[in-house]
């Protein structure tokens, strides 16, 4: 398996820096609300503590989706660090060009 020379390697790398930045900073700041929540003495009644499990709830959630989400965009870096970015895992094809443009962190080909 040989490097792609065919795909702007340092485009897509600025890409997903730019992607994990974005990440990082949801992340950061989900993390505040969560543990602002915890830490909120305004429960006046049952209706207050509803809601605020259900916001807790909503925000562990995409908490963990952002993480998820990290760690792809991880993997996407490493790839291009290793010299396999845009090389099917399954089928070592190359990705299409048009696939990369519309997920930077897609790691196969469609349908293999």
């Amino acid at each position: 398996m040989t490097a792609r020379n065919d795909l702007d390697i340092k485009g897509f790398e600025s890409i997903l820096k730019s992607e994990k930045e974005r990440v990082q900073k949801n992340i950061n700041a989900l993390k505040d609300e969560v543990n602002s929540i915890g830490s909120e003495d305004e429960i006046d009644d049952a209706e207050d503590m509803a809601e605020l499990i259900i916001n807790n709830t909503t925000d562990q959630a995409l908490l963990h989706q952002l993480e998820a989400e990290m760690v792809e965009i991880d993997a996407a870096l490493e790839r291009i660090a290793q010299g396999t970015y845009g090389i099917c895992e399954k089928t070592l094809k190359h990705i299409p060009l048009e696939r990369l443009m519309a997920n930077p962190l897609a790691r196969t080909v469609v349908n293999e």
